[in-house]
């Protein structure tokens, strides 16, 4: 468990950046903290591992103050994924994913097996991926590359600076699909700061609003989405929800033809209606293979497949790079 205790944070005496914060991130959560520019999120992730020193307070991990650890048994129990990537250019991707581990004096063997697993994990073929350089790969190949180096040496807390704000929307939505699924799998603690409210509501199993340093509201998304605490929260879900400029509705995106609808199914699976945006969409397949979808009057309808939600953002993107071309 990480715990914040009454902390603060002051670059200029009398200005905290963090202002007397009290948090509990419980072992193999994901937490994701989530605010404005200047609200103190990414001031708040970098305190855990000491890249940014606290002013007052105490932070602890598992009950033991993180001032009492060695700097390097805390920070080789904690991974680190950056929006930069910041993968070593002249190394191979092995090499890469295999510095904390040499570090720590693993066998060649165990670090040879350790990144196959990792690479089989988010999707890449070892053989293929294992001896390529940086420059070989996409942005979202790299991003992959920089989320399984963290978990390389096996640490119980992973940090996660917005990694994947640089990235276009098809490969954000297939990463944070890839990282919700491997961090149930190896049950790790996440720690996640974004900007983007509809990344936090479909990772977060808690989420941390933050607003000019102090947390304005902690809850599940349910609880974010049905209960907000106050105007700020209120304002904030209402402008940060949306990737898109008018957000059109299923039943607009049906209508047009923008994505077809796949009839007669008989699963049972979770729903939405017709009248329900395409943000709403996006949540609920970040999570999902597929969606169930009924007419407001409550008969069904289909379900549209995340594949299809996939292809829609496609000719999204494609139709906006004509624009600006245009």
């Amino acid at each position: 468990m990480i715990l914040f205790e009454n902390v603060s944070k002051e670059y200029e005496k009398g200005k905290p950046v963090v202002s007397n914060i009290n948090l509990e991130i419980e072992d193999g959560e994901f937490f994701v903290i989530i605010g404005p520019s200047g609200s103190g999120k990414t001031t708040t992730l970098k305190m855990i591992n000491r890249l940014i020193p606290l002013t007052s307070g105490f932070i602890r991990i598992n009950e033991k103050p993180i001032s009492d650890y060695n700097l390097q048994e805390l920070r080789w129990n904690i991974g680190y994924v950056l929006q930069q990537i910041a993968l070593f250019p002249n190394m191979t991707v092995e090499e890469n994913i295999m510095i904390v581990p040499e570090m720590k004096k693993w066998s060649k063997e165990d670090i040879q097996n350790r990144v196959t697993e990792l690479l089989d994990n988010v999707g890449l073929d070892p053989e293929t991926y294992r001896n390529r350089k940086p420059s070989e790969l996409s942005g979202g190949e790299q991003q992959r590359i920089g989320v399984i180096r963290a978990l390389a040496a096996n640490p119980d807390i992973i940090l996660m600076d917005e990694p994947f704000s640089a990235l276009d929307p098809i490969s954000k939505r297939n990463l944070q699909n890839d990282v919700a699924k491997l961090q149930k799998k190896l049950n790790k603690t996440v720690v996640f700061v974004t900007h983007d409210i509809q990344e936090a509501l479909a990772l977060g199993d808690r989420i941390c609003l933050m607003n000019k340093g102090k947390i304005e509201q902690i809850g599940t998304p349910s609880e974010i989405q049905k209960n907000p605490k106050n105007d700020f929260v209120r304002k904030f879900l209402q402008t940060g929800i949306s990737d898109f400029k008018n957000t059109p509705t299923i039943q607009q995106i049906l209508t047009t033809g923008k994505m077809e609808i796949v009839e007669a199914v008989e699963e049972i699976g979770p729903y939405l209606t017709t009248e329900d945006t395409v943000d709403t969409l996006v949540v609920a397949l970040a999570k999902e293979e597929f969606v169930i979808i009924k007419e407001k009057e409550g008969n069904r309808i289909g379900k549209i497949t995340k594949q299809q939600l996939l292809n829609y953002l496609a000719q999204e993107i494609h139709v906006e790079k004509e624009r600006v071309v245009l």
